[in-house]
């Protein structure tokens, strides 16, 4: 009995572990993963797994898991992811799971820098990839630092301009409000919509050389292989549809690809041998997409369309159902909310009724009460001005009184200013004489004392000549003293201040491994060159990106500036977009592209 492995699965959204026979080829183990999570378009995915050297390696179907040089651990680690691209995402991937697990993986590319995005994209992406998660914006749900946890822009753009987490969330919420009513599947598509004219959307580079051993990339992608320089994986030089290869092969690290157009020589590279095995899977995979796409849809994917477009249609109606009945919801409650509202004012105003007429009844017995009080007051003032009246009345009779009285009294002081200017002159008249007496004195008065010291020298005489005694006489007059005063006087004064107050697998050397590709088959199909970008064919995208590119200008570190943004900068400047690129660099028949290659 075969011996049992355990092995774990990892896809971008979940992780599966089982186990299965020793003997099991790869395409039974991928159609047991594929079967189990319910994926029918196998041919767009492959388990990925890291061999014994270390190198990332796609499983092969055709042999046995166990001879696969699988790095031998418990359990065995696979990747389910993308292995081919569609051309046209929104055409060609047709089951829900199969667009969710393009949408991560396309995002972690983006995310990781392994696919060179502009700003102003990465910014209006990682509001879909928002709206892909959350669906319908709501304040009252996606409050301030709902994203602050989410993983939504390379590191590179964050990096290059000046802005803080929070401004970026803020322009990230603004076009999430732009995506309302978008379905969450919806928002996915119209996220790889956009994402898949990125430059580097879908393709699988490998270093090469040419015949001259100047290094380059080898690009392979869903529409065919193209040669970019060694520091410029966004502009090709040279590209090869599918339609023109008629044949891939390698002989240890010298790898050719033969031209369906036979004047035309081979295409010739040198690669690692290790990736040889990969470069020819993915040329004969890619190849056989290209075919298939151009060929009518199998009966298998017609009915897988039909399935999921009735699915789809279903669930739109049923959103449709649910957005009606929702909006029926808000009507019956907005209706209550009114209805609330008015019962609510209804009582408000019988209550303001009430309190009016509470007030107007205050208000009558105050009226009524003060209308006592002015009557009590109105007899009061009567009396008032009764006994004022008899007071004016008296006042009257005072008055006239007194102006008699005033009239008498004017005669008297007529009568009385006459005598007192008789008076005066008298005064007059009797201080002049008695000036005049007193001259008279004071001459007496000096002739008496001339006449005393007369008397007095007589006495002495007589003193001497009689030997009498003498009699003296004084007479003193004293003499008024002087008065002074002084007056003093002080004055106080107060002084007032203010203040001011001023954050790889073995691989055979000795043997030459070729494929014959079915593309070459094809007559002229090339409609991936009449394709335009979803920004050409969408005004308002259009719009919205220009619209963030002039915002994020503005804080743009323009010395942070990489390789690829000057490229990216040049490539529009010069109005080149990723089909545009596609047309010229497949300009001229196969052998001057071959020539032109070998000239590098």
């Amino acid at each position: 009995m075969p011996k049992m492995v355990n092995v774990r699965v990892t896809s971008m959204d979940a992780e599966l572990e089982f186990s299965f026979h020793s003997n099991t080829t790869g395409g039974q183990l991928y159609e047991q993963v594929a079967r189990t999570i319910g994926l029918r378009e196998m041919w767009f995915f492959g388990l990925q797994f890291i061999d014994n050297r270390g190198f990332a390696t796609w499983l092969n179907y055709e042999r046995r898991v166990m001879t696969q040089n699988v790095k031998k651990e418990l359990p065995l680690q696979f990747k389910l992811r993308v292995k081919f691209y569609p051309e046209d995402v929104a055409d060609e991937l047709i089951q829900d799971i199969s667009r969710r697990l393009f949408f991560l993986q396309v995002k972690d590319h983006i995310l990781s820098d392994h696919v060179y995005c502009p700003p102003e994209t990465a910014v209006l992406l990682a509001s879909y990839a928002v709206q892909a998660k959350y669906g319908d914006y709501d304040r009252d749900i996606h409050h301030h630092g709902y994203l602050a946890s989410e993983r939504l822009l390379p590191k590179r753009v964050q990096q290059q301009h000046k802005l803080t987490q929070d401004q970026w969330e803020e322009r990230i919420q603004i076009w999430h409000e732009e995506h309302r009513s978008l379905l969450k599947e919806e928002a996915m598509i119209e996220y790889l919509k956009i994402a898949q004219d990125l430059e580097m959307y879908g393709i699988s580079y490998f270093e090469i050389k040419n015949k001259k051993g100047t290094d380059l990339w080898l690009g392979i992608d869903s529409q065919g292989v193209n040669i970019f320089e060694k520091d410029n994986k966004l502009s090709p030089k040279i590209g090869f549809p599918w339609n023109e290869i008629k044949n891939v092969s390698y002989d240890n690290k010298r790898f050719v690809l033969k031209p369906l157009d036979k004047n035309a020589p081979n295409f010739v590279f040198y690669s690692p041998d290790r990736v040889n095995k990969q470069i020819v899977v993915l040329c004969k995979g890619n190849s056989n997409m290209y075919v298939r796409r151009r060929k009518a849809d199998t009966i298998e994917v017609q009915q897988m369309k039909a399935q999921a477009a009735q699915e789809r249609l279903q669930k739109k109606m049923e959103r449709d159902q649910l957005v009606s009945e929702m909006k029926r919801r808000e009507t019956i409650q907005r209706e209550k909310d009114l209805m609330e509202r008015e019962k609510t004012e209804l009582m408000e105003k019988l209550y303001r009724f009430e309190e009016t007429t509470k007030r107007a009844e205050r208000e009558l017995q105050e009226q009524l009460d003060r209308a006592m009080r002015l009557e009590e007051e109105r007899r009061r003032v009567e009396q008032e001005a009764a006994r004022l009246e008899t007071e004016r009345m008296e006042a009257i009779i005072a008055k006239e009184e007194l102006a008699r009285q005033a009239e008498d009294q004017m005669k008297s002081q007529e009568q009385l200013a006459a005598e007192l200017a008789e008076y005066s002159a008298k005064i007059l008249l009797l201080e002049e004489a008695k000036r005049l007496k007193e001259e008279e004195a004071e001459t007496w008065h000096t002739k008496a004392v001339e006449v005393e010291e007369s008397l007095v020298r007589t006495k002495e005489e007589l003193h001497v000549v009689m030997t009498s005694s003498s009699v003296t006489t004084t007479i003193s007059v004293p003499a008024p003293e002087p008065r002074t005063g002084s007056r003093s006087s002080s004055s106080s004064s107060s002084d007032s201040e203010s203040e001011h107050e001023h954050s790889d697998h073995n691989s055979d050397h000795n043997s030459v491994h070729s494929t014959e590709l079915q593309s070459q088959f094809l007559n002229d199909h090339r409609e991936e060159e009449e394709r335009r970008t979803e920004a050409e064919k969408n005004e308002r995208l259009k719009r919205q990106l220009m619209a963030l590119s002039s915002d994020l200008a503005e804080a743009r570190d323009y010395e942070k500036k990489t390789t690829l943004d000057i490229i990216h900068a040049e490539n529009v400047r010069a109005g080149r977009d990723k089909y545009k690129t596609l047309r010229q660099i497949r300009m001229g028949n196969t052998k001057q592209r071959v020539d032109e290659f070998e000239a590098l």
